[in-house]
């Protein structure tokens, strides 16, 4: 079995980013790592992987070469390998670009799942893994919360609001894998100098077949603000207006 698990370096979310003057984020010596949400995705593969006997996991990801420290972290928690892409074209690619850079970036080898964590904790768009989906022409099967793989093909358990869905689907797929599927595990001193050892192949646009027309961004950052501060709320007393109050406030917060 072959796993393509979609990882990405992210800063310290505890931070405060630097913006640069183009509105976008600067990476380079900022501090940061794996992205928590793609661990889980990694622990499902590396899971899969084990209850299966064999099986080769590739880390897939796409930045500057900042993000080898993602890959790093991967390898060291048991992935064989890493890809990571990375072209000065790619600064500022939005979500669709990067789809359609670590969809050509798949292409180059047999798989048989990609897996994904549900969102980035940067971006918060949640929409690379469904549109790598889409450009692979293969099912997407998202939120994730149990999966079970039996002759070619998975069953997961799908998180819902009222509780879960069970989704049925033929090898290969892409899919996503929700914060509460797994336990990641700690990578052990064996591990982290294993990875040292480990092949991570770089990548441009023109390894892909893509050129700059490819990766144009439709989406731009056209201004940056700070978040305004936080207002004081507001008591209400309690009385014979008081139901009416909280109905009015709710209103005007468009909650109801």
């Amino acid at each position: 079995m072959n796993i393509v698990v979609l990882t990405k370096w992210v800063p310290e979310p505890e931070g405060t980013p630097t913006i640069g003057e183009d509105g976008l984020l600067v990476r380079e010596g900022a501090d940061g790592g794996l992205d928590p949400g793609d661990e889980y995705g990694l622990e499902a593969a590396l899971q899969l992987v084990e209850a299966a006997g064999d099986g080769e996991i590739t880390l897939l990801t796409m930045g500057p070469e900042i993000a080898q420290a993602a890959l790093q972290r991967g390898l060291a928690m048991g992935a064989h390998k890493g890809v990571r892409i990375t072209d000065e074209s790619l600064r500022g690619a939005d979500s669709l670009v990067t789809a359609r850079v670590l969809a050509a970036a798949i292409k180059r080898q047999p798989f048989d799942l990609v897996i994904g964590g549900v969102e980035s904790t940067d971006g918060y768009t949640g929409i690379v893994p469904a549109a790598i989906a889409e450009l692979l022409g293969l099912p997407g099967l998202t939120f994730a919360r149990e999966l079970h793989l039996s002759d070619g093909t998975l069953t997961i358990e799908r998180q819902t609001a009222a509780g879960y869905d069970v989704v049925v689907a033929p090898l290969p797929i892409v899919i996503t894998v929700t914060a509460g599927a797994t336990e990641p595990r700690y990578p052990s001193l064996k591990g982290v100098m294993a990875a040292k050892s480990k092949p991570v192949e770089t990548l441009t646009l023109s390894d892909l077949g893509l050129s700059g027309d490819d990766v144009t961004p439709t989406q731009t950052v056209a201004e940056v603000t700070d978040a305004p501060p936080k207002q004081g709320g507001e008591t209400v007393e309690f009385d014979d207006t008081t139901a009416a109050r909280i109905a009015d406030v709710l209103a005007e917060a468009k909650v109801i």
